[in-house]
Order: structure tokens, then sequence, then C-alpha cells
């Protein structure tokens, strides 16, 4: 047979070919299906450019992933679920991305919390970083440490040039950052980062400080900046203290944001040269609910669009602070050159100027301008104060319905304005007021294109009553068994007769009782309490009688306690239409008593009657490591009966100088308190005692015979007031400063004493 010679040029040609259907080979992406942790670590060994590792539907139980690879811009390496919100990271669980070009989606995190100090972080360790990476669709619900004074962020954002999108974020309750862009080093500096779309579910009330939402920079490398974009997000009730956004960094830019009904402010904190711009914010009245803190140099804040928000000082709609002199880095630097133009706030209750000035804090603003833009409010009382010299603050072209007491001399022209609600869902003046203002193009950032499409935004607490009702025969053994089968929000109503319980009640879920006709319901209890609320639990009673005759007969007895120590998720108690009596079988029987690290959203006690009890009503005073810790956010106790209570009415506690937080609030309306703080175990001789509350209200009680009302403040300039109030063979209150200097600030009106 004759062999055929080929030629030189088509053998080059022949091996060109195959070296190209050999490299488009090596090109073809491959997809890892891996169904546990040691599939997954040979996957991530042999991924290439383009390559994608699909974790399998279900649980996947203490997984730390290490996401490590070099991908390309056109050729990413990802990591996905195998149905999106199918895979669930649980237990001791996190991720870590190292490299470039890597792209993270589906997965959630929940029923469980990280080992280490992030769920996600965009770094193996402090040298291998992630750059040009991504995190998409990833869920992180309530995944959090049980010791809520743990620390750790949910996300941390180090390299260069990453991106973190239509991510949903809920549920954060121990101390620490949600989402952190750290600029630790030189190559996580200067990183242009992109955080957008992104659901920023409730965070609930921390009750310290430790609680922001967002945070990029720290005062360290505040002098550094940070080029982030954070745009198109919804805060949706993000509570956790008085920073909801705080930048610590220069040339960020805050975008097209919404904030509904989050206490607490954006502040510009560190840094300089930031921009904040086309954000919306809605307060609908809620408490602390604040707008835009403004610090440092260059700051731009334009064409926001603010509403209905009641915050002040700190937290106020707009605030403009004072600075330091010569400023450590993590303290108050200068404003000068803050450029606030072209916004509109509408029914703010307050506009802080030269705010925080004391003898620290006495630079006063320069160099800036407020100018073309919008102040609408519906009572025309004007929401400005200042608190310092503002003449570095130049008015011009502002425009305002007619207000009262206006502090501003000049710069806002007064006009008979009506306002009018567009389809992007802003008030704008129906008469012509161009160039003042937000644009009528601003188009808010909505809930439902935030976050991922396939997972619910579900509301973060369970409501009470709002499950269904079941009728619960005389009983205890009856009582506790229904409780033990209710579902969260169920309402159980009890028949008339008596239900003594011999077993402590430990409440993990949201449960209402109700007597089916008022007093004709009897609750006795043989152990040292009845009811203890644990972590998700929650409590409402309604109507009944509480003795404790028939209790045990030990020293220090409660009716409701909390767990003794490390509850990690709030509660909320409420009591209404009851009487609660004979809590004396021994000395110091308490009604309600908190643990150390529990927290109270919510307590509410309207129209009781309390009467022979030998220890306090309310212990809210753990937190003595005076940290700015609390017990509770708002206690409100109105239209009740307390007689012969040998302890305290009220002991709630709040020490320390921290500034982050909004409580405690202490609401004391209509009541009358008879013989109450005379026992002599109680040391004090106080009826109540408050330490650090920041807002108090004592209003229309009358006091008989009973002991003192010791007020202390502390810091945060607290807003006490003791109006209308009769006390009867009864000291007059107490009230001191126990760190800021000359008379206290608390306003006695209207109280009569004989």
């Amino acid at each position: 047979m004759q062999k055929t010679k080929l030629s030189p040029y088509l053998l080059c040609s022949l091996s060109i070919t195959f070296c190209l259907m050999l490299t488009a080979n090596q090109l073809v992406a491959k997809e890892w299906l891996v169904d546990d942790q040691i599939a997954y670590k040979k996957a991530i060994e042999k991924v290439q450019p383009g390559d994608n590792i699909v974790l399998s539907n279900g649980r996947w139980n203490n997984f730390e992933i290490l996401f490590k690879g070099e991908g390309r811009k056109q050729q990413p390496i990802t990591l996905s679920a195998e149905t999106k919100g199918k895979v669930f990271l649980t237990g001791q669980s996190n991720l870590r991305l190292a490299g470039k070009y890597l792209v993270v989606s589906g997965l959630v995190f929940k029923s469980g919390y990280t080992p280490s100090s992030e769920v996600i972080s965009f770094r193996e360790n402090k040298n291998t970083l992630a750059f040009h990476s991504r995190v998409t669709e990833v869920v992180i619900d309530n995944f959090s440490n049980p010791d809520r004074f743990e620390s750790d962020y949910w996300v941390g954002i180090y390299g260069q040039y990453n991106r973190f999108d239509h991510n949903h974020l809920v549920g954060k309750r121990n101390k620490g950052v949600t989402l952190a862009v750290r600029l630790t080093t030189e190559d996580s500096q200067e990183n242009y980062h992109r955080i957008d779309h992104n659901y920023f579910g409730p965070r609930p009330i921390f009750g310290s400080n430790g609680g922001e939402t967002l945070r990029i920079g720290t005062s360290h490398h505040s002098l550094t900046n940070s080029f982030t974009t954070v745009e198109n997000n919804y805060f949706d009730r993000c509570n956790g203290e008085v920073e909801i956004v705080s930048v610590k960094s220069g040339k960020n830019k805050i975008v097209n944001n919404t904030f509904f009904e989050s206490r607490g402010t954006l502040t510009l904190r560190h840094g300089n040269g930031n921009l904040i711009e086309n954000n919306v914010f809605f307060g609908n009245g809620v408490d602390h609910t604040g707008g835009i803190r403004v610090i440092n140099r260059d700051q731009t804040v334009r064409n926001n669009y603010l509403e209905g928000l009641t915050g002040y000082r700190f937290g106020s709609g707009l605030t403009i602070m004072n600075g330091v002199p010569n400023s450590s880095i993590n303290r108050y630097h200068q404003v000068v050159n803050a450029q606030i133009e072209n916004n509109t706030l509408i029914n703010i209750d307050h506009v802080h100027l030269a705010a925080g000035s004391d003898a620290e804090r006495s630079a006063v603003p320069k160099d800036s301008v407020i100018k073309n833009n919008l102040f609408f409010n519906d009572t025309n009382k004007a929401p400005f104060s200042v608190f310092d010299d503002i003449s570095g603050i130049t008015f011009s072209n502002n425009i305002s319905n007619k207000l009262t007491d206006n502090k501003i001399a000049s710069g806002i022209t007064e006009k008979n304005l009506v306002l009018q609600r567009a389809a992007n869902g802003l008030l704008y003046p129906i008469s012509d007021t161009k160039g003042i203002g937000v644009s009528k193009n601003l188009q808010p950032t909505e809930k439902n294109q935030t976050g991922t499409t396939w997972y619910a935004k579900a509301e973060p607490d369970v409501a009470f009553e709002s499950g269904k009702t079941t009728p619960v025969k005389a009983g205890g053994e009856y009582l506790y068994q229904a409780i033990g089968q209710a579902e969260p929000g169920d309402i159980l109503i009890l028949e008339d007769g008596n239900y003594t319980i011999d077993k402590i009640v430990k409440l993990d879920k949201t449960v209402s009782i109700k007597a089916k006709n008022r007093h004709k319901v009897t609750l006795e209890f043989g152990r040292s309490t009845l009811f203890e609320i644990n972590n998700g639990g929650s409590l409402s009673i309604d109507g009944v009688v509480v003795s404790g005759k028939n209790s045990a007969d030990y020293s220090g007895n409660t009716f409701v306690r909390t767990a003794k120590w490390g509850m990690f998720k709030n509660y909320r108690f409420a009591m209404k239409n009851s009487v609660i009596k004979d809590l004396n079988v021994n000395h110091s029987f308490h009604f309600l008593d908190s643990g150390s690290r529990a927290f109270a959203q919510s307590i509410d006690i309207e129209n009781n009657v309390f009467e022979n009890i030998t220890g306090d009503i309310f212990r809210l005073n753990k937190e003595i490591d005076d940290l700015g810790i609390y017990n509770v956010e708002y206690l409100n106790v109105v239209n009740n009966t307390f007689s012969n209570v040998k302890g305290m009415l009220v002991n709630l506690y709040r020490g320390g100088s921290d500034e982050s937080t909004f409580g405690p609030h202490l609401l004391l309306k209509d009541n009358t308190i008879n013989n109450v703080g005379n026992g002599k175990r109680n040391k004090s001789k106080s009826a109540i005692i408050l330490h650090g509350v920041q807002v108090s209200t004592i209003d229309s009680n009358s006091f008989v015979n009973s002991g003192l009302i010791t007020i202390e403040h502390t810091v945060g300039e607290p807003i006490t007031v003791v109006k209308n109030n009769t006390f009867n063979k009864t000291a007059a209150p107490s009230v001191k400063e126990l760190h800021a200097k000359g008379p206290h600030t608390a306003v006695l009106l209207n109280n009569k004493q004989f």
C-alpha cells in the first residue's frame, strides 16, 4: 500500500487544529453536584474557571465552607444550590470566599450560628482575600449566636471590587454589625465594592451598643477612602441601635435606599467626602425614627426624602453635629463644607443643628450650606433646635409652610403650601416650587425589588391573638397541656374555676391566656414560679385572678420570670384586667423578675389590682456591668392599683456612659400606689428606682404612704417628666444628675404633696 506523505504545511495545520480542539475541551465548564462535605472538598480542589459546584438540596449541618479558586471575568467559578432556597446551612456553619471571580448563590443560613467571627467572609484569612467576587440571592435568617453579647458579623466584605446583592438578611439578635465593609489592610482599601438590592429585614432592638445594620470602615481607618457604593437596598425596621448605617470612611455613595420605620439614622460618623443621595425615609410616626446625621468634612446630602420621623438629638430627622477641636481619630471631627441641598423634610419632629455641643464638642460647623430644601410640618411647628453658633451654616433658597417659633432667621421663605402624594408615593407641593426639594423623578426602592424572589419577607414577631382560639376547662393539668399543644399566636380561653399548676410552665412561643368571664378564673402554682419565659416566648394574660396563698413556702418566688441567664430573643409580656394577690407566703415574693441578658421589647400592664405582695413588682435591674445594657425597652404601667407591696414597684437600671440606645422608656400613668416600698428588706426605702432611664413619664398617679421615687440621670440627655401626681405621706421625687453639672433636667409640674 502506498503511503501518503503529508506536506509540512498540512501537518502544521492539523497540529494547530488539534491544539485548538484540546484547548476548547479544557474550557468546557463542568458541573459538580456534591451531596456531602467530603465530595465538596474533592470538587473544590479540581475546579477550573467556568465550573459550577452545586450543593444538593437538604440540610448541611456544621459545614464551614471554604470557597477558594481563581476564576476569570468571563468564566467565574460558581457555588450554587441545586434548588434556590432548598439548601440549608445549619448548626455551626459559615462561608469564606478567597481568590478571584467567584460567585455564590441560592443558599440559606438558618437554625444555627457561625463558629467564627463572620457568617459570610470575603476572605480565607487576613492574607488571602476575595476580589471581583459576588454573593447573590443568599439568605441569613435569625442565624444568631445564643449569647447575645458574643459579637460577630453576618457579612464581612474584604478585598476589592466585590458585590453583595439581592440577599435577604433578617433577625440578627446578637452583638455585632449585620454587614461590615472592612478596610483593615491596603488590599481592602479603595475597594469599589457594590452593595445593592438587598433586603435588610427587621433587626430587633438590641438594648446596647453594637447593633448597627451596615458599617463601612472603622474609626482606625476613617481617613482612608473606601469608594463603596450602597444602592437600592431596603432597610425594614432595622432597630438595633442609633446608627442604622454607620459610615466610617471616605468617598462612599449611599444612594436610592429606602428606610422603613427604622429607629436611628444614616450616620456619617467618620470619613470625608461621602455622597448621600436619592434616599427615602418613611418613619410613619414610629418612636425614634431618624434620618441623616452629618459629621466630618465635604459631605454632600442631596435629593433625599424624609417623612414622618420622630427622632431627636443624635437620632433626629437631620442632625449636624458639633465637633471636638483637634479631635482624635475616634471622636467627633468638625463639620466643614457640608452641602445639604434639594432635600424634602415633611412632618419631621426635629432638625438639630450644632448638636452635641458641650465642653468637649465645641467646634461648630463651618463653611456649610443648607439650600433649596423643602420643610413642611402639619403642626406648623418649626423643627429646628440650635445648640451652639450656627453662623457657619448658610441657609439659602429654602421653602417651608408657615412655621411657629422658627429659630432660623433667614434663608427659609414661608409659603402657603398644599401637598399632594404623587405616583411615586412621595408628597410634593401643588404650587410651583421648581428647583426646591426632591426631584419628581425620584423612584423609591420598594421592598419587592430587594432580596430574593423565593424567600418570604415574614413579620419578625408573632402577634398576640393571631392564631386559633381554644377553650380550656378548669384544672391546672388541662391548662398545662393546652399551653404545650398551642401554636404560636394561639388564644386559650379559660372556663370558670381554679387552675393549680405544680410544674413550671416554660414558654418558647407566643401565647395569650384569657378568662372567659373576668375574675372567675384563679391561677395558683406550687413551684417557685408559674411562668418562665424562654427564647421565643411571649405571654399575654387577661382577666384572671392570681393567688399565691398555696405557693411553695420559699423566699424569692415569682409569678413570672425569664430564663435566669442568656436569652437572645426579645420577649413581650402583657397583663390586663386581672387581680394579683397574696404573693406573701414568704419574703421577697416578686411579680416579674428578669434574668441577666434577658430583654423585653415591651411590658404592658393595664387595669390590674396588685395587693399583699412581699417582694418587688418589676425587677429589671440585672445588667449591672455598666455597659449601657438594660432589661426592657418599654415598660408601660397604666391604670392599676398597687397596695401593701413591701418591695419596690419598679427597679429599672441602665448603667454606663454609652449613648447608642434609645431606652429604657417608662410610662407610669393613672395608677394608685398605696403603702408600697416600706418593707424592712427594701434597704433603699424607695418605691421606684430609675437609674439611667432615657425616657420617663410619671403622670397622674396617686402615691399614698409609699417609698421614695429615686431618679438618677446618667447620660444621653434623658427626658424625665413627673407631672399631675399627688404625694400623700410620700416624699417628693428625688432627681440627681450623676454626670452632668448643674441642676437636674427633669420636668416637675403640677404635683401636689400633703
